[in-house]
C-alpha cells in the first residue's frame, strides 16, 4: 500500500519541473483542480507530493495535461507521472 501526500498547486508543478505549462494548461488545470485528494472527478486533477503524480478523474483530463507538457520533457528536472482514478 503507497501513502501520498501532498496537494500541489500549477504553479509548485511548474516550479518543481522547471517548465512553463502553456497558458491554455494553466487555465484549464486552474479550473479543474480538485483540492481532496478522494474520489477525484472526471474532468478533474489532484497532484500528489509523494509521490509526484498528477491523478486525474478520467483519461481524457490525463491525456490532455499529458500531451500539453510532453513536448518538454527533456527539459523537466525530475519525473512526474500521470495516474487515473478508479473509484
Amino acid at each position: 500500500m503507497e501513502i501520498s501526500l501532498g496537494n500541489l498547486s500549477v504553479s509548485e508543478i511548474q516550479a518543481r519541473l522547471g517548465i512553463e505549462f502553456p497558458e491554455d494548461i494553466v487555465s484549464f488545470m486552474q479550473e479543474n483542480h480538485q483540492a481532496t485528494a478522494s474520489n477525484i472527478q472526471k474532468g478533474k486533477w489532484h497532484c500528489f507530493d509523494i509521490p509526484f503524480n498528477i491523478v486525474c478523474g478520467d483519461v481524457e483530463t490525463a491525456q490532455k495535461i499529458f500531451d500539453a507538457l510532453k513536448d518538454q520533457a527533456e527539459n523537466c528536472k525530475e519525473s512526474l507521472r500521470f495516474s487515473v482514478y478508479k473509484g
